[in-house]
């Protein structure tokens, strides 16, 4: 189901814009490596600066709009970038991180074989959600809503969009975009604060 939602996107076609796609800055959980998911965890200093260098490395790429996951972390990340360019920040829910249910917190989590989370990070095809956790079905149905609905007409009309999210979220949108299959999933991810162009 996924790599067909994945094969039917064609939003690369007949566009005349840009889409770039950013995650957000460092927490204590990516240094701890805990899985955050929806748990709301805000930047710490080092995050902070590593968005603050982003600003200046990146200040030359133009954006028509910012669009952003509702978490802090996500939305601390667009308003420090964005700081001084009057460029609009609008939060869309369908950008939130994936949920991994009773996993968010757990340290190395991905380390235990025994753990659905081992098989998310390593084997994406054949990760079955469960504990509250959200399917890799769920999250590339509201991602790809997005960018049918939003990104999609706005490309088209010559915008250039950016979406500032997560490391599941992000990598959940490289994959239609450039349609990568699920295999491949952690491939198309991206460092924090870096900026990846995709159309």
């Amino acid at each position: 189901m996924v790599a067909a939602e994945v094969a039917e996107n064609n939003i690369a076609s007949a566009s005349s814009g840009s889409l770039y796609i950013m995650r957000h800055g460092r927490t204590d959980w990516n240094v701890l490596k805990k899985l955050q998911g929806r748990t709301d965890i805000p930047l710490n200093d080092e995050g902070r600066a590593m968005t603050q260098n982003a600003r200046t490395e990146y200040q030359d790429i133009h954006f028509d709009v910012c669009y952003c996951s509702p978490l802090v972390r996500a939305t601390e990340t667009a308003r420090i970038f964005l700081e001084g360019r009057e460029i609009p920040l609008i939060i869309d829910n369908r950008l939130i991180e994936m949920s991994f249910g009773i996993y968010e917190g757990m340290e190395n989590s991905f380390k235990d074989a025994q753990s659905p989370m081992h098989t998310f990070f390593y084997d994406p095809e054949h990760y079955i959600a469960k504990d509250g956790a959200e399917s890799f079905a769920s999250l590339f149905a509201r991602t790809g809503e997005f960018l049918r609905e939003v990104a999609e007409p706005e490309i088209k009309n010559g915008k250039q969009i950016l979406i500032i999210g997560h490391g599941a979220m992000n990598s959940s949108i490289i994959c239609q975009v450039k349609k990568i299959p699920l295999a491949h999933f952690w491939e198309a991810g991206i460092e924090n604060c870096k900026l990846k162009k995709l159309i």
